[in-house]
């Protein structure tokens, strides 16, 4: 059985779909198949696309509701309850704020800055009905970037196991699906990156099924006088995360891991241990001062 590749680009970002196979056009075409969905999603989700729909909710905010099909409202109930479930740590409002973050010119914003985009920010106004959606005020915006690319992994290893692939491994930069072990019963081996050595391998880990998702504060940052302000933004208080320089976390689904990583980073170092603790997930979390917290074992 031959492993191949497929290598493609989506959501601003370089990312792989691995099929062990003896087919090698079932393997091309099932991979296809895959990104194309992953496409799809974006196309509908990214709130850079002028006709998705997230971009028109958002272009409706402060107006009337706006209809939404089930799988969009699936989506947004799945917002909701990772709002409720991290005492509103996530919160798919709080996309705003990069309005005030600018990372590509390295501008830190000031509390006058963030104040009147955190009066924006708030899940708990947003009116979900069985078929629509409302955001009261204007300027509110929803964004799926904190489950987006996450759902997509999702979306594309289902494709690949509806082709009949038993053995695949779906990267979407860095978050990714398992479809399966290797042949021979070989889980896949994946490396998780130190967050200040780009070079350097944290751990490997042996996975042979489900999702590994990482969030870490090293992709998008901007340093002040010693301080990391890093691109993950507590919707409390407009300000970056703390205590905990990168979370990687397995779960059965890739939402859930992604999640998981981005609440547990703004919880920080105490009560995001914690709260992956409760929720019985196997993680491993560097620490701001560079302590290794393994839970995979």
């Amino acid at each position: 059985m031959a492993l191949h590749r497929f290598a493609f680009r989506a959501m601003a970002a370089q990312n792989e779909v691995q099929i062990h196979a003896h087919d090698a056009r079932l393997a091309r075409e099932s991979a296809a198949r895959a990104i194309d969905e992953v496409a799809r999603i974006e196309a509908k989700f990214s709130r850079y696309r002028p006709a998705s729909a997230v971009s028109r909710i958002n272009a409706a905010a402060g107006g009337a509701p706006v209809a939404i099909d089930a799988e969009t409202r699936q989506l947004l109930a799945f917002a909701g309850e990772c709002f409720r479930q991290s005492d509103g740590a996530f919160d798919a409002t709080s996309g705003v704020l990069r309005r005030a973050w600018r990372f590509d010119e390295g501008h830190v914003p000031s509390d006058a800055e963030l104040a009147p985009l955190l009066r924006l920010v708030g899940w708990e106004r947003v009116e979900l009905g069985e078929d629509n959606v409302r955001l009261p005020l204007a300027g509110m915006e929803l964004d799926f970037g904190g489950f987006g690319k996450e759902y997509a992994v999702d979306r594309a290893a289902l494709v690949l196991a509806q082709a009949g692939i038993e053995s695949a491994l779906v990267n979407l930069a860095g978050d990714l699906a398992i479809l399966g072990p290797q042949p021979g019963g070989e889980p896949w081996r994946l490396g998780i990156r130190h967050p200040r050595k780009a070079e350097h391998v944290v751990a490997t880990l042996a996975v042979a099924s489900g999702a590994v998702a990482t969030s870490g504060d090293y992709e998008r940052f901007i340093e002040r006088e010693g301080v990391r302000h890093c691109h993950i933004l507590d919707p409390r208080t407009g300000r970056s995360a703390r205590g905990i320089r990168s979370a990687t976390v397995h779960a059965p689904s890739c939402v859930v891991a992604g999640t998981a990583t981005t609440v547990a980073m703004l919880k920080g170092a105490r009560h995001g241990l914690a709260w992956l603790e409760n929720l019985g997930l196997k993680h491993l979390c560097v620490l701001e001062d560079d302590t290794i917290v393994d839970r995979f074992a």
